[in-house]
């Protein structure tokens, strides 16, 4: 495990070099020698604010996750060459669909690529992702974040607090996950 359950995510938390792992298996076999996606959520039990993040997306347009305080943000750190975070994409795009006229945002974090690799990969994809893929080519948000492993991913409530953090692959769309999340999304 690669973090402890009481890690507090903040900026400047992390000094250190990220150490990039892919959570899962790198080899010849089709996807099903992958170990299944996962199907839960892990809550954190002393919310702490969630650090700043402000990247280019794959057309130049700027997001910052300020800008979204009032809405349930998922904040999914990933990269093109690992298998996990391929296979988790089309569900963050489901779940997505399902949920932003509720209120749900999806920033996807490609760490360390550039833009001709992240648009090329996402003609791969079915279905592809319609939410921001945002760029973090020197990996500094990664680091700000805490990332050690690859796909690592946080919810965000609407009060702009980390709530929820997934490690290593993740079925997004899947009913437990989707009962984690559901309370969380701002009320009508």
């Amino acid at each position: 495990m690669f973090f402890a359950p009481n890690d507090r995510i903040h900026a400047g938390l992390s000094v250190l070099p990220v150490l990039f792992l892919c959570f899962g298996t790198v080899g010849a076999g089709a996807a099903a020698d992958l170990p299944p996606l996962s199907h839960r959520l892990t809550v954190i039990e002393d919310p702490a604010p969630a650090p700043p993040l402000r990247l280019e997306d794959i057309d130049g347009v700027e997001h910052d996750l300020a800008d979204f305080k009032g809405r349930l943000v998922l904040v999914n750190f990933w990269a093109t060459w690992c298998p996990p975070c391929r296979r988790e994409m089309p569900s963050m795009e489901r779940l997505y669909q399902q949920f932003k006229e509720r209120g749900l945002m999806v920033l996807a974090v490609d760490v360390g690529e550039d833009m001709d690799t992240v648009f090329a990969f996402t003609g791969q994809l079915d279905p592809a992702p319609t939410f921001p893929l945002l760029l973090d080519t020197n990996s500094q948000a990664a680091q700000d974040w805490g990332v050690k492993g690859l796909p690592t991913s946080f919810v965000i409530d609407p009060e702009g607090r980390v709530i929820i953090r997934a490690v290593g692959g993740t079925e997004f769309d899947d009913a437990a996950a989707v009962e984690q999340l559901v309370p969380y999304l701002p009320k009508p």
